[in-house]
Parts: structure tokens; C-alpha cells; sequence
């Protein structure tokens, strides 16, 4: 590899062949080699057996002069979304079979709660077949409108409802992207990318962290976990940026703000 200190996608390793590997390949305590390469730019893959394992390696590099190694850590970040424009003009047709659509729902208070909400997204999610999913929980829907009640009432207007249901959209079609065998779930590996092109940015232990969370015991993730983990990713980065008032990406919390900025996510 020459300069790419990217996580390397599938593709690099179908396209580019290995300089040196193993010759033993099996289960063992211990599977130990030695190679002798020319000087260049090389990425070193260590595994487990069985898929899905953690262990511990040893890495010994010698080198005629002074060796600069240093480990690559991905930056945690969160793609903030530009300000869309307002429309003044008169709303769409779409606009106003949405509004028609919200007010069926959510009756006379023109307001959208957890069960409510439950309601709606799995009616619509059980319309897909290609989406394997166990329905939303009442637990995740109170997520969903911890994200996006701005107002603090605990439920959702209509705006606030339109800004979740096209996160969902978004966030539905990164899914179906991803899941290219139409299984309705995505593997860990596929999660990774699938984070990342949603613009969240993570190092390795927070992925680890999400597959341990939302994962099946096949590693496979279905729908509303997907979307229950964005959102859950969503809220975290919403309340930290909240907290880091002067943007250096450090904050401080009594026990209080922290127990607002858990309970908020």
C-alpha cells in the first residue's frame, strides 16, 4: 500500500495480492512467521481462526535504520448537515399529503408520542419484505423523539416528525445499499461503511462497540437496530456538541450534565 491510511474497503484486498502470509493455517495456540520484505509501505493483517474472535499478536519489526511506526487511528467525528434553505413559497403537494397524513395520526393535539410513533414506523416498515425486523420497540421510539423533540413537550409536531422521517429514509436506503445478498440484514463488516457513509466517523473500539450491541449472534444486524443505533449515535454526537461550547472537542461534566447527556441519548 503507498499513503492510504483509510480503512481499506473489500476491494483492495480483491485487487491486490498478499507479499507474504502464513503457510500454516490452522487452529493452533500459536501460529508464529518470519519474512524478509524490501523497504515500502505495508498493511498487516492479524486473524482469528473462527470469525468474530478477539485475541492478542505480537508484530517485531527489525530494521537496518530507525523504523517510524505509528499506529493509525480513525478521527471521531460527525458530518454536520449544511442549513437547508426555507421555503417561503406555498407548499408542495407532497408538503400537504404529508401534513394530511400527520393529522390522521396524530389527531387533535397535532402531536406524535412514543406509541403513536411505534405505530406508524412499524406499519410501514411491515410493508417491506426485503427488511428483516422484529418491529420497533416502545424503548427505541422514545429514542427517536428524545433526538428530534426540540421543544421538550416529550412528543413530536409536525416538523419535528418530518426531520425523523427522512433521517429514516436516508438512513433506509445506506441499508438496502449495503445489504447486496437482499438477506435484510447487514453483516459487522458492512456496518462499518454503512456508519461511515451516514457521516459518522469512528475508530476501531467503537465499532467493536456497535457490533457487540446491536449485533445478532451471527454477527448480522437487522433493520431497527440499524436505525436504533444511528439514532443513538446521532444523540450522542447532538448532546456532546452541546456540552463542547468552544468546539475544542473536550468537555467537562458534573454528575448531573452527565447524567442528562446519557439519558438524553
Amino acid at each position: 500500500m503507498h499513503g492510504n491510511k483509510q480503512h481499506l474497503q473489500k476491494d483492495f484486498f480483491l485487487y491486490n495480492a498478499s507479499k507474504a502470509r502464513s503457510k500454516t493455517y490452522i487452529n493452533m495456540r500459536e501460529v508464529s512467521e518470519r519474512f524478509r520484505l524490501p523497504p515500502s509501505e505495508y498493511v498487516i493483517v492479524p486473524s482469528t481462526y473462527e470469525p468474530h474472535q478477539e485475541g492478542e499478536f505480537i508484530l517485531r519489526v527489525f530494521s537496518e535504520k530507525r523504523n517510524l511506526s505509528e499506529k493509525v487511528e480513525n478521527t471521531i467525528s460527525v458530518d454536520r448537515p449544511l442549513p437547508q434553505p426555507s421555503n417561503t413559497d406555498q407548499e408542495s403537494e407532497e408538503q400537504q399529503q404529508f401534513r394530511n397524513i400527520f393529522k390522521q395520526i396524530a389527531g387533535d393535539d397535532m402531536e406524535i408520542s412514543a406509541d403513536e410513533l411505534k405505530n406508524v414506523l412499524n406499519t410501514v416498515v411491515n410493508k417491506h419484505k426485503d427488511l428483516k425486523t422484529q418491529g420497533f420497540t416502545l424503548e427505541s421510539c422514545r429514542s427517536m423523539i428524545a433526538l428530534m423533540d426540540t421543544d421538550g413537550s416529550g412528543r413530536l409536531n409536525l416538523q419535528e416528525f418530518h426531520h425523523l422521517w427522512e433521517k429514516i429514509k436516508a438512513w433506509q436506503k445506506i441499508f438496502k445499499h449495503y445489504d447486496a445478498d437482499h438477506s435484510g440484514t447487514i453483516n459487522s463488516y458492512e456496518m462499518r461503511n454503512a456508519v461511515n457513509d451516514a457521516g459518522f466517523h469512528l475508530n476501531i473500539q467503537l465499532y467493536d462497540i456497535i457490533t457487540m450491541r446491536y449485533a445478532d449472534k451471527y454477527m448480522n444486524i437487522d433493520f431497527d437496530s440499524f436505525i436504533c443505533c444511528f439514532v443513538r449515535l446521532e444523540g450522542m454526537f447532538r448532546a456532546f456538541h452541546a456540552f463542547d461550547k468552544d468546539g475544542d472537542g473536550i468537555i467537562k461534566l458534573n454528575v448531573l450534565e452527565w447524567l442528562q447527556l446519557t439519558m438524553y441519548a
